[in-house]
């Protein structure tokens, strides 16, 4: 049975949110369609392009991505304090951007109208569903018209997961940037093009130019504007919405995670890596396995089983799956 939106998105419970949409029939749509023959992989960057855009525009923030042949990857997290910190004409703004002439018509209407338009508005820019509506809409208005065709592009509503504590953002930070060397289309993060590891990466790579420390640039290097950053020093400083772990700490598992992932490499999680993974109350030895199968072990929500049960209580919904995977890659917490 379809799960109502009311309980797979609850900002009460977290901001932070894994949503995923397939190409219908599962086609390689945005790739090269081995039925057809085409190649549609021009595709990926207007769908890159669409995602930086709407993260322009929304109070939400890309904390990664990840766009395949036939599927993308969104990590998101609403930042619901920008929305409100927001003027009426940034409001307008923002939706004109989306709806012109919705927003245009504003002038047109009673101050009590328009007031209520605003609010309806504010609260639109920090919604996740609108974010992924203007996202696929769009994405299949525009591919349909390519094609000369019409229907779906997408095979349903986009899916989602809400990630509960910081184990599961990173677990799912990791599972989306990891997506082209788990598909085997690419070997390392940097190869792994249409990313957020990639974008990452390339940033950080034109300022190590003369830096020996890694460790060192990656506290104080820019990031990637349309990317929520980490919580590096220089972020720190400035009290910006950042992701509670450092950039250099989520290259390193990065970088191990590929090594047990590529059949062809032997790799271990090595002694530097624990500490970080044990910061998070996942097991260092298991937690691998919830990054490879992050979709297939866990339904609408992810987390240890305390928050995992807890949120199911709270929406009255059985027992979600995913508790034998929690009690396996979690540290049991006291």
């Amino acid at each position: 049975m379809t799960i109502p939106r009311s309980i797979q998105i609850d900002l009460s419970a977290t901001l932070y949110y894994h949503c995923m949409a397939r190409c219908v029939r599962r086609a390689h749509l945005c790739g090269q369609d081995y039925q057809t023959g085409q190649d549609y992989s021009h595709r990926k960057h207007l769908i890159v392009a669409r995602i930086k855009q709407l993260a322009s525009i929304f109070a939400i923030q890309i904390c990664a991505y990840a766009v395949m042949s036939n599927h993308y990857h969104l990590v998101l997290c609403v930042i619901d304090q920008d929305a409100h910190s927001w003027d009426d004409e940034a409001v307008i703004s923002r939706w004109q951007q989306l709806f012109s002439k919705d927003a245009k018509a504003i002038s047109t209407y009673s101050k009590q109208e328009a007031e209520y338009k605003i609010a309806l508005w504010r609260r639109r820019l920090m919604d996740i569903s609108w974010f992924m509506r203007c996202l696929n809409e769009t994405i299949a208005r525009s591919f349909n018209r390519e094609d000369s065709t019409k229907g779906r592009f997408w095979e349903g509503r986009f899916k989602s997961q809400a990630l509960l504590d910081e184990g599961a953002i990173l677990s799912a930070m990791a599972y989306v940037d990891l997506n082209p060397i788990r598909a085997k289309i690419a070997e390392t993060p940097e190869a792994s093009d249409f990313t957020s590891i990639q974008d990452r990466i390339k940033l950080l790579a034109k300022q190590l130019k003369g830096e020996n420390s890694i460790e060192k640039i990656c506290n104080t290097a820019m990031q990637p504007q349309h990317l929520m950053p980490f919580a590096n020093n220089r972020v720190n400083s400035s009290k910006i919405a950042a992701i509670d772990f450092s950039l250099y700490d989520y290259l390193q598992l990065i970088d191990s995670t590929c090594r047990i992932i590529r059949e062809d490499k032997r790799g271990a999680i090595p002694e530097n890596i624990a500490p970080i993974l044990t910061r998070l109350d996942l097991n260092a030895r298991t937690c691998m396995s919830m990054v490879k199968n992050l979709q297939n072990s866990f339904s609408y929500a992810i987390g240890h089983t305390d928050v995992l049960m807890n949120f199911c209580s709270q929406h009255r919904r059985h027992s979600p799956k995913g508790l034998s995977t929690a009690r396996q890659c979690y540290i049991a917490v006291a």
